[in-house]
C-alpha cells in the first residue's frame, strides 16, 4: 500500500491539528550543517565557494558566473517548441503578476479565470520585551495589524518581573488592543513555546514583535516552522543627519533615545560639518552624565555608537543607505529633497519637528522595523504579515486545449511525465457538454 490511511471521522475541527501528522522537528534539519556552511562563505568567499562546490557536486569551476552572452545565446538553442511554451508562460506569469496588486478583481485571461484570495492566520504570537523597561506600546503595535488582519487569536509573550507578574501597563495595552492570551515567558523560551506548542502554549502560525539578540536569533530559528516578517527586529538603531540648521541638543537626544533601549543597538550621528559634530557629541556626553539609564546608554554607545564627518548632504544619506537603519532622521534643512534618495531605512523622519519618538508610539505606522540591516529587504510590521494569499484557478475546456500543448512540452522537459500526462488525459476524453 502506498498511501497511509487515516480517519478522522468525527474529529473536532479544533483536535485535528494533534491528530492529524506533523512535519519533522526544526531540530531534525539540519541546522549545524547549513551553520557551517554559511560561516566558510562569509569567511572565505569564492574559494570556500569553490571548495564546497567541488565537496557537495563534484564539479571543479574557475568561474562562478555564468557569461552573459552565453545567457543570452541560450533561447536560441532549445528546441522552438520548448522556447514557445517558456515564452507563453512568461507572458501569462507576467500578466498576472501586474494584475495582482490592483484591487480590479478578479483576474482573466481568455477561459481562464484566478481569483485572488486573502485569508488571515488562525493564530498569531506576540513579543513584548520586558525587564529593561515596560514596552506597552509594542504590543499595539504588534496586536493592532493582526487584528486588523482577522486574526481569530492573539497570543502575547511577556518576560515576566522578578516576583513573576506582568506589568499592568502592559496588560492594560493587552486589553485594549484586544489580546486572547497573555503568557509570562520571555527570551528565546517564549519564542520556542509558541513555535513548537506546549502543555500551557498552544501552537501559533505567526509570531512578531521586536526582543533582544536572543529572541530575534530564536525567531530566526524557527522560521520556516512558523511565519516571521522577514526582518530581523533586534537591538534598536537610529542615524541622525544633521546640519546646523537644528540645534545641536535635539539631534543629541535623538542619537541617545534608541540607545536607551539597552545594549547591542547602535546609533549614529552624521554631518557634514565639523562643528556640528563636535556640539553634538558634547550634547550626547551630557545627555549621558545626567541619566538614570546611564550604564545601558554607555554600553550601548561604547559599542555601537558612531559619529560619521562626510563631504555633503548626498553623502550622508548614502552612509545610512549602507547602515540601513531601524530609524533615520533627516534634521537638516533641505530634508525633503534628501528623501527620493533614500532606498534602505525601516521609518524616516523629516525636520526638527518629527523625532523618531513619534513615530514609536503615535505617529500610526508600526514601530516594530526591521534592524541589522535588514531594512535592505524588510518594511514594518502590517497585517499583510498576518494574511496568506490563496489563488483559485478555473478554467473551461477549449482554455485548457489551447495552452495544454504548452504545459506538455515544459514537463517533458523538466522530465516530469506525470505532469504531462495530466493534461493528455484531458485532452483524449471526449468534451462535455
Amino acid at each position: 500500500m502506498s498511501l497511509t490511511r487515516l480517519d478522522v471521522r468525527g474529529v473536532a475541527a479544533e483536535r485535528l491539528p494533534q491528530v492529524l501528522p506533523r512535519p519533522a522537528p526544526h531540530a531534525t534539519f539540519p541546522t549545524e550543517a547549513v551553520a557551517a556552511i554559511i560561516a566558510e562563505v562569509g569567511a572565505g568567499g569564492d574559494r570556500a565557494v569553490r571548495q564546497l562546490t567541488a565537496r557537495f557536486d563534484q564539479v571543479q569551476l574557475h568561474e562562478l558566473q555564468v557569461d552573459p552572452a552565453t545567457v543570452a545565446a541560450a533561447p536560441g538553442r532549445i528546441a522552438p517548441a520548448l522556447r514557445r511554451a517558456l515564452e507563453e508562460a512568461h507572458r501569462r506569469v507576467l500578466a498576472y503578476h501586474r494584475h495582482e496588486p490592483e484591487p480590479a478583481g478578479d483576474f482573466v485571461s481568455g477561459g481562464m479565470r484566478v481569483r485572488h484570495l486573502v485569508r488571515p492566520v488562525a493564530r498569531a504570537g506576540l513579543y513584548a520585551p520586558g525587564g529593561r523597561a515596560k514596552y506597552p506600546s509594542t504590543v499595539i503595535m504588534s496586536a493592532v495589524p493582526a487584528a486588523v488582519a482577522g486574526v481569530e487569536r492573539l497570543a502575547l509573550c511577556v518576560p515576566p518581573s522578578s516576583d513573576g507578574t506582568v506589568a499592568v501597563e502592559t496588560l492594560a495595552a493587552a486589553a485594549i488592543a484586544g489580546v486572547d492570551e497573555v503568557y509570562r515567558i520571555g527570551g528565546a523560551q517564549a519564542i520556542a513555546a509558541m513555535a513548537l506548542g506546549t502543555e500551557s502554549v498552544p501552537a501559533v502560525d505567526v509570531i512578531a514583535g521586536p526582543g533582544n539578540k536572543f529572541v530575534a536569533e530564536a525567531k530566526r530559528q524557527v522560521a520556516g516552522l512558523v511565519g516571521v516578517p522577514s526582518a530581523f527586529t533586534g537591538p534598536s538603531e537610529v542615524v541622525v543627519v544633521a546640519d546646523a540648521s537644528v540645534p545641536p541638543a535635539w539631534a543629541a537626544v535623538d542619537v541617545v533615545v534608541q540607545a536607551e533601549h539597552g545594549p547591542d543597538g547602535q546609533a549614529w550621528l552624521v554631518t557634514w560639518s565639523e562643528a556640528v559634530a563636535e556640539q553634538v557629541v558634547a550634547a550626547v556626553d551630557q545627555l549621558v552624565a545626567a541619566s538614570p539609564r546611564r550604564l545601558d546608554l554607555e554600553s550601548t554607545l561604547g559599542s555601537g555608537g558612531f559619529a560619521v564627518l562626510v563631504d555633503d548632504a548626498e553623502q550622508a544619506v548614502a552612509v545610512a543607505n549602507v547602515v540601513a537603519p531601524e530609524h533615520l532622521e533627516l534634521q537638516v534643512e533641505q530634508a525633503e529633497a534628501l528623501l527620493p534618495l533614500v532606498r534602505r531605512a525601516g521609518a524616516v523622519f523629516l525636520g526638527p519637528y518629527a523625532p523618531a519618538s513619534v513615530g514609536d508610539y503615535l505617529a500610526g505606522p508600526n514601530h516594530v522595523l526591521p534592524t541589522a540591516r535588514t531594512a535592505r529587504f524588510a518594511s514594518a510590521l502590517r497585517p499583510d504579515d498576518f494574511r496568506t494569499h490563496i489563488h483559485a484557478v478555473s478554467m473551461d475546456r477549449a482554455t485548457l486545449d489551447d495552452i495544454g500543448p504548452h504545459v506538455v512540452v515544459l514537463a517533458e522537459a523538466e522530465g516530469l511525465p506525470a505532469h504531462a500526462r495530466s493534461v493528455t488525459l484531458r485532452a483524449e476524453a471526449p468534451a462535455g457538454p
